[in-house]
């Protein structure tokens, strides 16, 4: 199929999906007839997108962990957990790499070892593998709503087994599934697959049903400026509504500067809303999750729980809808269940005693909005005029000129030329603009503060700045001061 942003059509889409259910045997046993009448039976609190619209209408940010193994029983285990014990609002299946690679070979192989060895080898739960009876087992034994999340480029036959099996969320997209996960994946490629699940979604909701899908926010998670990680959720809310869904959850990953990830947050639900209406989608309900920190943790517990607790608190005061919760374990590998479960408990707590306050308007809240804005249509408008008006066609082209360009990422695909570094109070600007479509007003905006930074600390504004800044937050600190 040639790449547009165009509804798919049933005809389309279901010669497409033959080919799709095909590729393993697990997706034989996926019968859209049978998936709709079990999808019309869960339970209104067991569906992602009733769920979030009641938060959002309440005011209440929600806590969703991430969690996965390899075995149904080991999985089960898992999610009760932190289900009871952890009190967790949302649950997740975190797929494994295998999966998300579509290496189902090499997932059995691992899921034979895991069964041999009575632990899971595997780095999360493999849904293909399981088919929809699996999955359909872990989503009788628990009793909230279940997420997809795992990063992978093609998802449509996971896609197909998940919904098939009550789960009412999915998690990503073309661009943020693909530029920080894959490094030889065009997007022309994966913005096709993604509309296949996103047209799934759509077909769905054309029977009644109604179904979450998440873009992914943090993309690469290290100093992704506000900007560049909203203009991404918004081509991929935009993208999502054009093949029929109407219940898009857009994120953000932490910087650390508490102003700016409140006004990121807001920027973000603003102009994702005018842009949806703009285009014509005036019936797409729109709710927000804000991503705890993404980069290096310390490796001391408590250090780490300090780190989780901002996190939370920022998630709160921004009037995030969600909010993905860390875990102390985060700097030493997978966490145990109890470690995840301490994670959730202690963002619960902060979001408690947060519950319906918010971060007031300042000048300072304003500007920093306004920035982020301007930013994001600056890149917008330039993807939408090199796709003459087409935004699928627009992505590709942004992403091979440098107009969209994301830091640290492994893609071939991504230019790599921008580079972003923290100014004096932490906030993260950009340093390199690469082919970034900036006016020279934002511009001189972003030396300007990068330069305070700079006339503070003696040293001249350079890529070192990036380096400090990378590993900072693991040290205890937020900003790179040298001989700190």
């Amino acid at each position: 199929m040639e790449l547009k942003n165009k509804k798919w059509t049933e005809e389309e889409f279901f010669k497409v999906r033959e080919e799709v259910l095909n590729h393993w045997p697990t997706g034989k046993d996926v019968n859209l007839n049978d998936a709709v009448e079990y999808l019309k039976k869960v339970p209104e609190h067991k569906n992602f997108s009733k769920k979030l619209r009641k938060a959002k209408e309440e005011g209440v940010t929600l806590a969703q962990p991430r969690a996965g193994v390899a075995l149904i029983s080991e999985h089960i285990e898992l999610l009760t957990y932190l289900q009871d014990v952890g009190e967790a609002d949302l649950l997740p299946s975190t797929i494994d790499s295998y999966t998300r690679q579509n290496r189902y070979d090499e997932c059995q192989v691992g899921i034979d070892e895991s069964i041999a060895a009575g632990r899971s080898l595997l780095n999360g739960f493999p849904g293909v593998n399981h088919g929809v009876q699996g999955c359909k087992q872990v989503f009788e034994a628990v009793n909230l709503p279940l997420q997809a999340r795992h990063g992978t480029p093609d998802a449509r036959l996971l896609s197909e087994i998940i919904h098939a099996a009550g789960w009412t969320s999915n998690e990503g997209g073309g661009i943020s599934y693909n530029i920080p996960y894959a490094k030889s994946v065009s997007i022309e490629k994966t913005l096709l697959d993604w509309q296949y699940c996103d047209r799934l979604v759509g077909f769905y909701e054309e029977q009644g049903i109604s179904i979450n899908r998440e873009p992914f926010g943090p993309l690469t998670g290290t100093l992704v400026p506000p900007s560049t990680s909203n203009v991404v959720a918004i081509i991929e809310a935009l993208l999502a509504a054009e093949q029929g869904v109407k219940n898009i959850t857009v994120g953000y990953g932490m910087c650390g500067n508490m102003i700016q990830d409140v006004a990121a947050m807001r920027a973000l639900e603003e102009q994702v809303n005018e842009y949806l209406v703009q285009k014509g989608y005036k019936d797409v309900y729109i709710t927000t999750v804000f991503h705890q920190w993404m980069g290096g943790f310390p490796q001391d517990e408590a250090k780490a729980f300090g780190l989780i607790s901002l996190g939370a608190a920022t998630a709160a005061l921004a009037g995030a809808t969600k909010v993905i919760v860390k875990t102390p374990h985060e700097a030493i590998g997978i966490p145990t269940k109890e470690a995840n479960g301490q994670g959730i408990r202690a963002t619960k707590m902060a979001l408690n005693l947060l519950r319906g306050q918010r971060m007031p308007l300042s000048k300072e809240l304003e500007t920093e909005i306004a920035i982020i804005k301007a930013e994001t249509k600056c890149m917008l408008d330039k993807v939408y005029e090199l796709g003459n008006g087409d935004l699928a066609i627009g992505t590709v082209k942004a992403f091979s000129s440098g107009v969209v360009d994301i830091p640290f990422a492994p893609s071939k695909y991504n230019a790599g030329k921008m580079m972003p570094a923290r100014d004096n109070n932490g906030a993260v600007r950009y340093l390199e603009f690469g082919n970034l479509p900036f006016s020279q007003e934002l511009k001189a905006y972003n030396r300007k503060k990068l330069e305070e930074r700079g006339k503070y600390e003696g040293r001249d504004v350079s890529f070192q700045m990036t380096i400090d800044d990378i590993f900072a937050v693991g040290k205890g600190v937020l900003i790179g001061r040298p001989g700190k």
